[in-house]
């Protein structure tokens, strides 16, 4: 048995099976700890050996546990069977019924040989399936859902289908259903619309709906085909008994239907008499108990039969107990595999709580859920939460989801859904050896799907043996090392099932809630950090809500700014003095007993307390509580100011002060709950498995068993769906603030006047005066590196005035209308209408085919006979009349819906009963706001009903944006209710994702990228290799440097995947069920162009959200280098060549493109280092990079998970011409977080290259319809005039008081980053901000006043800009700045003297 462990940790698999249990779990910790936190040599210390031994598969498992071969002494005609399935249920009870039938039979010897879908991966296993087929007698196959090994299923099974004597497959994809055969029954119409069976497979209304349809034409076609006289209905019916037979899966009944099928088709049994008997049915659905004397179709003869238990003690009987509902796979039940279900209901149990477990039959459980879990009469639920152990989505399966049908179900039954996972793909050695933990494939069956059905906690409660591959258990037989015991898991899954339950019962008063906030980087001054977010101010409200709902929130200070004050103690205070308000000392000793894994984080930290927070011999617990809620600070990384930490490739442990923080949550204040307020912290992002954590995956161990409700950026699913899958959060999201256009000011707004003037007088003497103006002021404004201005002295012809001016009026309008999050959120304050008027303009700028609905923009150009895309393309070239046809469009739009708006809100700028209004206004076509604001402007013309359509639309999205539900999805999670599931991204392309207040969820990872993302993508990357040929005379680029982010890609559903894709001029190809597993190669004629070599860095969220998709693009990469084509015209061939020769390497390992960081890590750490200061030089940060963003993903071993492959990812890089990246919403832009500086290669390319030449940068700019394709540089500028150069933004800002001042900071300070990787800053974006915020005396006090550290940051920020030589000012400025900087120190300090 070959095992995937990191090699320094290699132990004989023998004697990994004499070990106890914990040392066990020791060996496997080591596989994700740096080896030595101190290393003397840091180059040494960087190597991590991960070797894949075996087949670098995910599983290593093998047909030949499931082969029987018989005694062929007794001459008996031979049977031979080979089966695939996707579980391995079936196989202890088919091995059981062919062993019977060997040892009684008379008639036949039978060899029968199974493999599970999954292994058929592997060439040489693919290659003894193929040889096993060639003499087959008959082929069986069930639940083959996965494209691209139900392909190759069916190319081996074709051969030999006609030489087969039977061919029998169960529920499948429709190409492997097609090749069923017995007899004269055969399904190759299956898939043609008058195919009786592909009516099943085509009603969408109920997506579940094929399986449970052929679950009812079995129960009814065998008695109807009985009278039927022809050979065809005999065969038919045969096939429906074998899947009656099939489905109740017990070894009697496998081994009748082996005799009826062997029987009736094989040759050499023709004429021998072979008795079988009918099947045995079993119930569909019901409910079962494995001491139950018999299975329940009623649940209260169920619970009448449990109160009766001799076994059961009174606590258990008692009508207080939590009641757990479970959800079953029937087709374990039925072939005896199912001792792992036994065991949570043992351990629930023994916890105290009684259990109600269902199964089905079918693929839909929302029937079964309702018929036995809510009592028909009081409507009320019987239990308090549910636990499905089957991890399939509740309608569907692994088949067609039907999620909407599944939610209607949960929301009547109203508790906390839970879907656990049983290991289908891995043995539990292989799942515990894994750094990816789950397999890829489960992952997006059984963890991304059931999550669209609000299911939370992925955890994994059972494990499978690789020699009998039943699922097994119990710790407590040694028997030949066949079991592991998960019961560490089940305990985990049953307490937090009970303690989701208890949420359920407990009453208001008793309820004890922890809220968590975070502060990055550590400061006094950042403490209550949250993207868009105004914290306190939003805890205020929540306290003040709850306090009303009867919580006990004594002591609560009357306004938020108390709050602060208590918490931070003094905002002045310097943070590293205790001045935070310290809420408990935990000893050394009480800290190890409370915290079972805290000799672990000793290999990093050191004995405790360590010296982070702590005060030398105790541990420090920041926060204070107000009756029985506690606000506490989540403490930080730990390593973010040490440098030599930050170049390790992998993230080091939590430190001893994080993990007492939890156990004082846990286990001294004793919550019920814990809310993580706002995005985000660091718990979710502690090392451990990708998905699907073990005993000792930190964010299991820290977050224990407390119920996690997390408050998270509506615009951020990929980071929430970590917290869901990494620390079981229930996610709840909430609004970004709402957006305003940027507007103009200073220059800009002379600028703006000056146009005006020059368009009513071009014609006038005055025309020439009026353009050299303009160009002095547009100069003046630094927009000279934007746009190319002539000499203000010199006489420009008229003819060519218009492109000039055009050309500034064009880049000003952007941005005028750049859009822009001002202030912050407060969860509970929905935005008025009026706030919501800049949202709704642009979500009604974006065309929606797929709903019929055009875009406002598109309907007005129309009606002057115009083209919208037309109008932007002048408008981009600085065509005059096209830039000031795009300005009237804009105001027309902003204007038709701010009339639209006023008329649905009342005096207050509330929004009233909007479907009223809506129906009053849409109902007399006359008075329409919006056709009345448009009859008076050149747009009388505008198409009324497509107007209509339009409206209509928007008056939902209004309804939804002004929608409140944050605080009452809050108070449902709290009381142990079911908040309903909702998709995450940017509310303007996809208003689904509001109201906000839902449990966020990601999306299928097999549906991206889409065919619309793919059109999208096309547009860019062509625009994109323009540019860079424009800029890079006349030549393309050979090699593109890009970044993947999680994010982007759900908003998007897959633009920047599938612009990589379009690069290398490959395309996705869909299966039946419309997911993407596979690519085909575009040819060079239709591409046009040569194929661009990639480097692809995907961000750690990304490698854990879409390893399917990371397995797609490496495949597609290695085969494009694979083509026979000229290398002038395949510049990933190209390379991979040269870097093979040079590597000495095959061609396909030297085209590794796919790169990450190690699993369980995330980040390059630039943006810690550029954060905290704690950084010499570029040199250094430009290692990081390559220590941390040098794992590389390989689709021949995708089992290895990342694996270390600096020297090839140093090659790659080098051959880079251009670096890019994708800006995709308005909310976030370069200089809003620090993620995007992070990736950025652009000065280590440099460094890389062998002429030495900087590569150009580009940013994708899709926020807008008007997709636009801009240099880094650019892109810089033009983020710093919107935000924070621009008094509209700095000022919402500062509303909000202290939280205020940091993001000001936060700006420059990631502007110093972009400085850092890139050079790509402006001196002048350095001298504004200099000039706006320190040398306006009004301004600098009030920052002073508001956040002294924040204030204290910024000055050390531009020192440290001007000292790293990004920023040449006069001497006067520096002096001034550190003499300022002083002066706050001393102000700082001097308080606490």
């Amino acid at each position: 048995m070959a095992y995937l462990v990191s090699s320094p940790f290699t132990l004989p698999a023998s004697k990994v099976e004499h070990l106890s249990s914990l040392s066990q779990k020791h060996y496997f910790l080591h596989s994700f700890l740096p080896k030595n936190s101190t290393p003397t040599n840091p180059k040494s210390s960087l190597r991590v050996k991960c070797a894949a031994i075996g087949n670098g598969l995910f599983t290593q498992t093998t047909p030949e546990v499931r082969r029987i071969v018989p005694d062929k002494s007794q001459g008996l005609p031979m049977v031979k069977i080979v089966y695939v399935v996707l579980e391995a249920q079936y196989q202890s009870s088919l091995t059981a019924a062919v062993q019977s039938l060997n040892k009684n039979a008379n008639f036949a010897s039978f060899e029968v040989v199974g493999y599970l879908v999954e292994e058929l991966r592997d060439e040489n296993t693919y290659k003894t399936f193929c040889d096993d087929l060639e003499d087959a007698n008959i082929f069986i196959g069930s639940l083959i859902f996965v494209e691209e090994l139900a392909l190759k299923v069916k190319a081996a099974v074709e051969k030999e289908r006609d030489r087969l004597n039977a061919v029998l497959v169960f529920p499948s994809m429709p190409e492997v259903m097609r090749l069923n055969k017995l007899g004269s029954f055969n399904m190759s119409q299956l898939g043609q619309s008058k195919s009786p069976f592909f009516q099943l497979f085509k009603k969408k209304k109920s997506s579940a709906g094929f399986a449970d349809s052929m679950l009812k034409l079995v129960r009814t076609l065998p008695k109807v085909l009985k009278y039927l006289p022809s050979d065809k209905a005999q065969d038919a019916r045969l096939y429906i008994l074998s899947l009656q037979f099939w489905l109740g899966g017990s070894p009697d009944n496998l081994q009748n239907f082996l005799k009826m099928i062997s029987g009736s088709y094989v040759p050499a049994l023709k004429g021998t008499k072979i008795k079988y008997a009918d099947p045995v049915l079993y119930l569909d659905s019901g409910i079962w108990h494995p001491l139950a004397p018999s299975m329940y179709d009623d649940v209260k003869e169920y619970l009448n039969w449990y109160g009766t238990r001799r076994d059961a003690n009174e606590k258990l009987k008692s009508p207080n107990a939590p009641v757990i509902g479970l959800v079953l796979q029937r087709s374990h039940i039925v072939t005896g595999d199912e001792s792992h279900y036994v065991a949570v209901i043992m351990e629930l149990e023994a916890r105290g709580a009684k259990a109600i477990p269902i199964f089905a039959g079918g693929l839909d459980f929302s029937g079964p859920v309702e018929r036995f879990f809510i009592d028909p009469v009081t409507k009320k639920p019987f239990v308090n939460s549910v636990v499905s152990l089957t991890g399939f989505a509740l309608v569907g399966g692994p088949a067609r989801q039907d999620h909407p049908r599944a939610v209607e179900a949960l929301r009547k039954l109203d508790v906390p859904y839970i879907v656990a996972l049983p290991l289908v793909f891995q043995t539990t050695e292989e799942w515990l050896n894994s750094s990816l933990g789950l397999h890829p494939i489960q992952v997006a069956l059984q963890v991304a799907l059931p999550e669209l059905d609000g299911g939370m906690e992925p955890i994994v409660f059972s494990g499978r043996d690789p020699r009998t591959g039943k699922l097994n258990f119990s710790s407590v037989v040694f028997n030949n090392g066949k079991s592991h015991a998960l019961h560490k898991r089940v305990e985990q899954l049953c307490t937090r099932a009970i303690k989701w339950a208890e949420l359920k019962r407990k009453s208001k008063t008793e309820k004890k809630l922890a809220i968590t906030v975070f502060s990055f980087p550590p400061d006094k001054g950042n403490v209550g950090t949250a993207a868009y977010l105004n914290v306190f101010s939003s805890i205020f409200s929540v306290l003040k809500d709850l306090e009303k709902d009867g919580y006990n929130v004594e002591g609560l200070p009357e306004t938020s700014e108390a709050l602060i004050e208590e918490i931070i103690h003094d905002k002045e205070a310097q943070f590293s003095s205790p001045n935070l308000n310290i809420a408990y000392k935990m000893g050394v000793r009480e800290y190890q007993s409370l915290t079972p894994y805290a000799t672990a984080l000793e290999e990093n930290w050191g004995k405790p307390p360590g010296n982070l927070n702590s005060d030398g011999e105790h541990l420090l617990v920041y926060g204070k509580q107000f009756g029985n809620v506690f606000i506490g600070v989540q403490p930080t990384f730990g390593y973010e100011g040490d440098p030599m930490r930050l170049l390790f490739s992998k993230s080091a442990s939590p430190h001893h002060g994080f993990a007492a923080y939890y156990s004082f949550v846990e286990k001294i204040f004793k919550a019920d709950a814990v809310l993580h307020f706002g995005t985000h912290g660091s718990l979710e992002f502690m090392p451990g498995k990708q998905v699907g954590m073990s005993d000792v995956c930190y964010p299991d161990s820290l977050i224990g068993n407390i119920p996690n409700v997390y408050y998270y950026a509506a615009n951020n699913p990929s980071e929430a769906t970590i917290a869901k899958r990494r620390s079981y959060a229930n996610t709840i999201s909430y609004l970004t603030p709402p957006a305003e256009n940027a507007g103009l000011y200073k220059g800009l707004k002379q600028l703006s006047e000056l146009i005006s003037s020059y368009q009513s007088l071009k014609d006038t003497g005055r025309a020439q005066q009026i353009v050299s103006s303009i160009i002095s002021t547009a100069r003046q404004c630094n927009l000279d590196k934007d746009v190319e201005l002539p000499d203000e002295s010199q006489e420009i012809p008229a003819k060519e005035r218009d492109l000039v001016v055009g050309k500034v009026y064009s880049k000003i309008m952007e941005i005028e209308s750049r859009l822009l999050p001002c202030g912050l959120h407060v969860i509970g304050e929905p935005p008025s209408a009026m706030e919501a008027i800049a949202t709704l303009v642009n979500i009604a700028a974006l065309d929606r085919p797929e709903d019929g609905i055009s875009s406002l923009p598109a309907i007005l150009a129309k009606s002057l006979g115009r083209d919208i895309e037309d109008v932007y393309r002048g408008n981009d070239k600085g065509i005059l009349k096209d830039v000031e046809l795009l300005r009237q469009i804009i105001e027309a739009s902003r204007g038709a819906i701010s009339a639209f708006v006023e008329r649905t809100t009342n005096k207050k700028g509330q929004v009233v009963n909007v479907a009223d209004k809506l129906t009053s206004i849409l109902g007399f076509g006359l008075n329409e706001p919006w056709v009345q604001y448009l009859s008076n402007t050149k747009f009388y013309k505008a198409d009324r009903e497509k107007l209509r359509t339009l409206f209509e639309f928007l008056g939902e999205c209004l309804r939804l944006v002004v929608a409140d539900n944050e605080l009452g999805s809050l108070k449902q999670a709290l009381e142990g209710k079911y908040v309903e599931p909702g998709p995450g991204g940017d509310p303007i392309r996809n208003p689904k994702v509001l109201p906000t207040g839902k449990n966020i969820h990601a999306l299928d990872p097999q549906a991206i990228p889409t065919t619309a993302a793919m059109q999208s993508a096309k547009v860019v990357v062509d625009r994109l290799l323009e540019r860079q040929k424009v800029d890079n005379g006349g030549k393309y680029p050979e090699t593109v440097a890009l970044v993947l982010w999680g994010t982007d890609n759900i908003k998007t559903y897959g633009e920047s995947l599938a612009q990589v894709l379009w690069m290398i001029g490959v395309r996705p190809v869909t299966d039946t069920f419309g997911r993407v597993n596979r690519v085909e190669v575009v040819s060079l004629e239709e591409l046009g162009r040569p194929r661009i070599d990639v480097v692809v860095n995907c961000s750690g969220v990304f490698r854990d959200l879409f390893i399917n998709q990371m397995n797609l693009l490496d495949r597609a990469v290695k085969m494009v280098a694979e083509l026979d084509e000229p290398e002038d015209q395949n510049y990933v061939r190209k390379h991979a060549l040269e870097q093979a020769q040079a590597l000495g390497i095959g061609v396909r390992e030297a085209a590794t493109r796919v790169f990450s960081n190690a699993s369980g890590s995330y980040s390059s750490n630039i943006n810690l280092a550029v954060e905290n200061s704690s950084w010499n030089d570029e040199k250094q940060l430009q290692d990081m990079y390559l220590s941390r963003k040098s794992f590389a993903f390989d689709c021949d071993a995708p089992g290895a998970g990342m694996t270390e492959k600096r020297k090839v990812f140093e090659m790659a890089l080098s051959t880079a011409d251009a670096t890019f990246q994708n800006l995709d919403s308005s909310e976030i832009s370069l200089t809003d977080v620090s993620h995007y500086f992070d990736s950025d290669p652009t000065n280590l390319v440099q460094s890389l290259r062998k002429d030495g030449k900087k590569p150009s940068a580009y940013i994708a700019d899709t926020t807008t319809a008007n997709a636009q394709v801009r240099t880094l540089s650019e892109t810089v500028r033009l983020d710093a005039r919107t935000k924070l150069l621009n008094p509209k933004w700095y000022e919402g800002m500062l509303s909000s008081g202290y939280e205020g001042v940091r993001e000001i900071e936060k700006r420059l300070t990631n502007t110093v980053g972009w400085s850092a990787t890139s050079g790509q800053v402006d001196n002048w974006v350095y001298e504004e901000a200099n000039s706006t915020f320190i040398q306006d005396e009004e301004m600098l006090n009030r920052l002073m006043k508001t956040n002294p550290n924040s204030f204290r940051k910024l000055m050390q920020t531009f020192l440290e800009a001007n000292g790293r030589g990004y920023w040449e000012t006069s001497e006067d400025n520096i002096e001034r700045l550190r003499q300022l900087y002083s002066e706050v120190e001393d102000k700082i300090e001097g308080i606490d003297r």
